[in-house]
């Protein structure tokens, strides 16, 4: 069966393809601020968080809304690491969705 060698061949660099494209997003930091920047994540394109800043000022507000502006900001971090982490995959699988990537 020649088709079973070829197949595999395919697999075998789609699947370095994805370890690269792995690599690439762990390094690529995204910068999310929230709040009107009194909260800024730095997230990479695999969605390991790898800073958290908050302006002291900000600080001395209602404890409450200082959790709720804090997790909108996780929130939106984490969804643009998916988003991105999405878009270069997609790129290497044609759009087809890849159980476990991210």
């Amino acid at each position: 069966m020649p088709g079973v060698g070829k197949l595999l061949k395919q697999a075998q660099k789609m699947q370095q393809k994805m370890e690269e494209a792995q690599s690439l997003l762990s390094k690529e930091e995204i910068e999310v601020s929230g709040g009107g920047g009194v909260v800024k994540i730095i997230i990479t394109g695999q969605g390991e968080f790898k800073d958290l800043s908050l302006e002291s000022d900000f600080l001395k507000e209602d404890s409450e809304f200082v959790s709720e502006v804090i997790l909108q900001a996780i929130r939106d971090a984490a969804e643009q690491a998916k988003k991105k982490s999405e878009e270069t995959m997609s790129g290497l699988t044609g759009g087809m969705q890849m159980p476990g990537l991210f």
